[in-house]
């Protein structure tokens, strides 16, 4: 609430123009050299729903930084050597990610560019006051496209599984294949829009805001933050039965246009009244008795003594050093050169031979909503039989470039996403066969979908390697980028 502070200062600190000038060269550095980085992350906001929420956290941020006005000016700002040192980790960010043209990266380096240089100017003292806010300012960078594949392919299993719960507890006869829920009729697929990432990412977010706000003990605080996926998860499944249960009884367009999305948006409005309520029920459980709006801290800061005097901050050496180191970075970075990836000549699929070592093979092709979610620049798909009756089915995929969001998809989450389950998974060597002078190891895996049994052994060629271990290929993807201007690959 509005008042005058009660706290005895000898006086209070303001800046003066040198500190704000500061503040504005270095506002202007993180602006030039990381523009096209913030630029494609706010790209990313307006067309994933998932990330939407980031245009919410910079004046958020704002908000809670000016929040604490009344502490601050009563610290003097010490300046720090860590929090330049943290600047500077995030200008070399910048160089990694444009040399790797791994934007990721260059968002990361320019969070940590800005929360150094706060750091770096006012001290640890003052900054403590604003870690968390500033802390933040990590949850508006999209995830890594891989951990984003991961993740939605788990939700999307859990979410279609807990779905199928739902529904058979009103006695419909459904049938779950993978991510796919056969009512019959009609075959409702639980795809990307639907793996619950567009609730948990802004749904965690708000949880830590509110956990930021709830002045409670800080276990209350970690169980509001943690309980924000398992809420998103059961709602979302929730969600998917319902819809499942109203296509049934009143046909397809209940999963369809507006009304899909409506009730989206009214699962995701529960998912954060469930926060309040959970809230509520923390404080009743441990004797807590206070309204719950008596328990949040968003006042605004108190007003300064009238009696009280003023002085001027000092520039922090720490922060001056940092000033003119990243000015004097700024050119030469901002020259580096553009960085065309070199994309090697090669012939496509389509001359892939269909007669080999007494097998015959049958081409096929890729539905368009598996090529669209895929992003691949080639492919070949089909069946070699030999005159024995045995049969082999071939899959390969090539990418020229696996930035950007496009890269080889792991088998180990595409092949449960159509309802096989991977019953062993081991790495092997291939007896008599090599690569380069180097014997061919690849992942051999026992599948099954019911009844079938399948045999697949897949590996992922990137680059004159030969990889069985997906984060390995992440790793010589982000490597090679940044050594040899490489990124393609084949799975």
């Amino acid at each position: 609430m509005n008042g005058i502070s009660n706290v005895e200062v000898p006086h209070y600190w303001r800046a003066g123009a040198p500190l704000w000038g500061l503040v504005l060269v270095l506002a202007v550095v993180a602006g030039v050299v990381f523009f096209d980085g913030v630029h494609t992350m706010v790209r990313w906001w307006s067309n994933r729903d998932e990330y939407s929420h980031g245009f919410l956290i910079p004046p958020l941020v704002a908000y809670l930084v000016w929040q604490r006005g009344d502490r601050l000016r009563e610290i003097p700002f010490t300046g720090s050597w860590l929090g330049a040192g943290c600047a500077l980790v995030g200008l070399a960010c910048y160089v990694l990610g444009e040399l790797a043209t791994v934007y990721t990266v260059v968002q990361y380096g320019f969070v940590l560019f800005v929360i150094g240089s706060c750091w770096a100017i006012t001290g640890w003292r003052a900054f403590r006051l604003l870690a968390i806010p500033m802390l933040l300012l990590f949850f508006m960078v999209p995830f890594p496209n891989f951990i984003y594949n991961t993740l939605s392919a788990k939700l999307q299993l859990v979410s279609s599984s807990l779905g199928v719960s739902v529904i058979r507890a009103f006695d419909i006869s459904v049938y779950l294949e993978g991510n796919v829920i056969d009512l019959g009729a009609y075959k409702l697929q639980v795809v990307e829009a639907c793996n619950g990432l567009r609730y948990l990412f802004p749904l965690v977010t708000l949880g830590v805001i509110v956990a930021y706000f709830f002045h409670a003990p800080l276990w209350q605080r970690l169980v509001v933050v943690v309980s924000t996926v398992p809420i998103t998860v059961l709602m979302n499944s929730f969600r998917i039965g319902v819809i499942g249960i109203m296509v049934e009884y009143w046909g397809q367009s209940m999963a369809e246009g507006f009304l899909h999305q409506f009730e989206g948006w009214v699962i995701f409005m529960a998912c954060f009244g469930i926060l309040f309520v959970e809230m509520w029920l923390l404080m009743r459980m441990t004797g807590d008795r206070r309204p719950l709006g008596q328990a949040f801290g968003i006042d605004p800061p108190l007003k300064p003594d009238p009696a009280v005097s003023w002085r001027v901050r000092r520039l922090p050496r720490a922060a001056v050093l940092l000033l003119v180191v990243s000015v004097a970075a700024a050119m030469p970075l901002l020259g580096l050169p553009e960085r065309a990836e070199a994309i090697p000549a090669r012939e496509t699929f389509a001359t892939l031979p269909l007669e080999m070592g007494g097998w015959t093979g049958r081409r096929g092709r890729l539905e368009q909503v598996y090529l669209d979610g895929l992003k691949l620049d080639d492919y070949v798909v089909g069946e070699y039989r030999r005159a024995d009756g045995a049969t082999v089915n071939l899959y390969t995929a090539w990418y020229d470039s696996q930035q950007k969001g496009r890269s080889v998809h792991s088998p180990k989450s595409c092949l449960p996403g159509g309802g096989w389950a991977i019953e062993s998974l081991s790495a092997i060597p291939v007896s008599n066969v090599n690569v380069d002078g180097v014997p061919l190891r690849v992942n051999r895996a026992e599948i099954a979908f019911g009844e079938a049994r399948q045999l697949v052994y897949y590996w992922f060629q990137q680059r004159g390697r030969v990889l069985t271990n997906e984060y390995l290929v992440k790793w010589f993807v982000f490597w090679d980028s940044l050594t040899r201007r490489r990124s393609d690959g084949a799975l």
